[in-house]
């Protein structure tokens, strides 16, 4: 079972003891890590994965470089600080919610993967509970959506203490360019999802480009899509990924242009999403 902090609620307020890990004492990070330029490293699953999900892995998408990121310090000091923001702009959030709005269904089961103090959740649907996780805690406790959250790195460490089949559906939001080992995440996302159960993907240009992987950085618009399908594909068991594409009607190409949206000064934010299903795989018994 997932080690849970419950959000409080009116009558629970008093009650709140949130165990803040706003500056923890994490060890730096190692020449073995997967941050590290040693080419030496093997793209292989670490003791940290289960045996279960390890073999939901057909091949490994990224390079030990494309893993790599420019600022190779501990994610959670990083994230220390909690940013009470919305990293991308009103139509990208309208867009979100309303594909939640016609995938989620009301009485589900949601983990909203890498959260913050807002889920882009449309309001009017009660779903059975909604579990956060993320890497600040005073962020995932503001979250009115969530019922519960949990705090993990998960390019540390990629298990998620869940039972097999708990959730009706995973979200991530403009938060997959971060992950270093996507594949690992994905597999573990597939052994928490009900068959039949959706993965939402969404992502746009802006980026913490310290901390996004080289293949997402030195990437074009395509080929971060293209990166986030093959995540999908290279899990035993996900459906054909689908990509939802809503691009401004009108985007100027200049260079100040594009710095400019970079820094989320200006422009409208073009909006991606890969989903996936959980497949039903019958079994077929043969006989001799």
């Amino acid at each position: 079972m997932l080690s849970l902090h419950p959000i409080p609620t009116a009558r629970t307020r008093s009650w709140v003891n949130f165990p803040f890990h706003i500056h923890p004492s994490l060890p730096r990070i190692s020449a073995s890590s997967p941050t590290s330029n040693n080419n030496n490293q093997t793209n292989q699953p670490t003791s940290s994965s289960s045996s279960s999900t390890s073999k939901l892995i057909k091949r490994f998408v990224l390079s030990n470089k494309g893993r790599t990121k420019l600022n190779t310090y501990s994610d959670r000091d990083f994230y220390s600080y909690p940013r009470f923001v919305t990293h991308v702009d009103d139509k990208f959030i309208s867009t979100l919610t309303d594909l939640y709005r016609e995938r989620l269904f009301s009485g589900w089961e949601v983990l909203d993967l890498m959260s913050s103090w807002v889920s882009h959740l449309p309001r009017e649907v009660k779903y059975k509970r909604v579990v956060g996780h993320g890497l600040n805690a005073q962020e995932l406790a503001k979250n009115p959506r969530l019922d519960s959250f949990f705090v993990k790195n998960l390019n540390e460490e990629q298990q998620f203490q869940a039972e097999d089949c708990s959730f009706d559906a995973v979200i991530c939001a403009v938060s997959v360019q971060y992950l270093q080992w996507p594949e690992k995440v994905f597999a573990e996302v597939f052994r928490v999802l009900k068959p039949g159960g959706v993965f939402i993907v969404s992502f746009s240009n802006r980026m913490f480009y310290e901390k996004a992987i080289a293949a997402w950085r030195d990437g074009t618009a395509f080929s971060r899509v293209q990166l986030v399908v093959q995540y999908f594909q290279c899990i035993d068991g996900f459906t054909q990924p689908e990509v939802v594409r809503r691009l401004p009607g009108d985007v100027d190409n200049s260079p100040l242009s594009g710095i400019m949206r970079l820094l989320g000064l200006s422009g409208s934010d073009p909006f991606y999403a890969v989903v996936a299903y959980r497949n039903f795989k019958p079994v077929y018994e043969t006989t001799q």
